[in-house]
């Protein structure tokens, strides 16, 4: 017999609700959703000692020889998916993975966000984020025909997607995703959705779902959705900017200092947060920014934010300090502007946690904010020469600082630190084998 009161809560909502299907949802290590369907009267037994799976199947989780997988559902996840029929409906939950002894997989992406979490707690503090993700849509997933050619805030009937953000922002409010505003971007046919500040997993745990009913509601109007980090050579590319802060376990902003000398009303634990972040952004670049194409976004010059640094006003830089409302305790963030939407969020979070936490630990001092050039248009020789330090160029350079960070090691572990510097090492050689259209178009006739 069920006790937990939400456990209890998800049997009883399945026989109100006529939920005939129940989706347990997991990630590769890539971030790739995972699923598979259980039928109401199993989750008894899957709440209590899991259902099993084959994790040789998944990418990044284990060998033929090591593959027995245990799924256990959290009962906090549970929502029954709008966008599917009412009669014979499908709820959804995500999963925590464990081995058939009943450990944390040491593969699961939210094992590793759990544990960092669980570290910042220990340290008195709860991480909390808003990310803003953009993406695309296209008339069909094998091009790049747009649906409009409007730009940033664009309201008219250039805006053709109005639509698709209404019925999407809908759907995420349904399943229980508050969603702050949502607007057209700078590009043809991107847009923006902003989710309201959370902590961390589950933010981690919505980013997937956001991610999912994006692709859904474009499917059901005939176009597609696409999170490519820079899908198009003459359009801007498509980020998610991480908005995050510490707060102490009474709930106060621990990154707010109204008596702050800089006037950026930043506490000391936020500056030395935010060194960290700095510090190691390089070592966590491959996983914010995991893919060959992320890097044709951060290229100097371009717009992007390829300047190792922060500022109040300057966008080129990684990190930002929002001065929307300065002098608002709850107002108080930092934002990483590095990472793409194709980043494994539970990862992702994972990283600039540790980071953070590494440099309130070890007490890093935070450098002199970069408030008087605009680097977002400089070259990278441009920005060389004025003695500023860049994110890696490709994902190349970015792997190998990777590999050699003992951060990063330890808090991905052993299993997924491992497997994403093989799979990246890869992906990179496959990469630099290739011959682009652009190189033929270049040389071909003239060589």
């Amino acid at each position: 017999m069920v006790t937990n009161p939400e456990q209890d809560f998800v049997l009883k909502t399945i026989k109100g609700r006529d939920v005939h299907f129940v989706r347990f949802w997991f990630t590769d290590v890539l971030g790739t959703m995972k699923s598979f369907a259980v039928i109401p009267s199993e989750l008894e037994n899957a709440f209590s000692v899991g259902m099993g799976f084959d994790g040789s199947c998944v990418e990044g989780f284990s060998s033929g020889l090591e593959s027995d997988m245990l799924a256990f559902p959290d009962a906090d996840t549970f929502q029954v998916l709008p966008w599917r029929p009412a009669a014979n409906g499908v709820a959804r939950m995500f999963c925590s993975i464990r081995t058939p002894d009943g450990a944390p997989f040491e593969g699961d992406p939210r094992h590793v966000l759990d544990r960092v979490v669980r570290k910042a707690a220990d340290m008195g503090y709860v991480f909390n984020v808003g990310p803003e993700l953009e993406f695309y849509y296209f008339r069909t997933p094998d091009a790049t025909e747009v649906l409009d050619r409007g730009g940033f805030f664009d309201l008219t009937s250039l805006d053709s997607a109005s639509d698709l953000r209404r019925d999407t922002v809908l759907t995420l409010e349904k399943m229980g995703i508050p969603v702050e505003y949502s607007h057209h971007e700078v590009g043809p046919s991107q847009h923006e959705i902003d989710l309201r500040y959370a902590d961390a997993l589950s933010m981690a745990d919505a980013v997937m779902t956001y991610k999912l009913v994006v692709k859904e509601i474009a499917l059901k109007h005939g176009v597609y959705a696409s999170f490519m980090p820079k899908p198009m050579a003459d359009a801007p590319g498509s980020s998610m900017h991480v908005h995050q802060s510490l707060s102490d376990l009474d709930g106060a902003n621990a990154f707010f200092d109204p008596d702050d000398p800089s006037g950026c009303n930043l506490s000391e634990v936020a500056k030395r947060y935010l060194a960290g972040i700095l510090r190691y952004a390089p070592e966590f670049c491959a996983v914010t920014n995991q893919h060959v194409n992320s890097y044709k976004r951060l290229v100097p010059g371009s717009g992007g934010p390829a300047c190792l640094g922060w500022s109040r006003r300057n966008r080129g830089t990684v990190v930002r300090v929002p001065g929307y409302r300065p002098d608002s305790e709850a107002g108080c963030r930092i934002e990483l502007r590095s990472p793409d939407p194709a980043a494994n969020p539970y990862l992702a979070f994972a990283a600039m946690l540790a980071a953070g936490l590494k440099g309130i630990e070890d007490g890093l001092e935070l450098p002199a904010p970069v408030d008087d050039e605009d680097f977002s248009r400089m070259t990278a020789q441009q920005l060389r020469e004025r003695g500023v330090p860049l994110l890696p160029q490709t994902l190349g350079e970015a792997v190998e600082l990777l590999a050699g960070s003992e951060l990063m090691r330890e808090t991905l572990g052993e299993h997924i630190h491992g497997y994403l510097v093989a799979a990246k090492r890869r992906e990179w050689d496959e990469y630099q084998r290739a011959v682009t259209p652009w190189e033929l178009e270049r040389n071909l006739a003239v060589l």
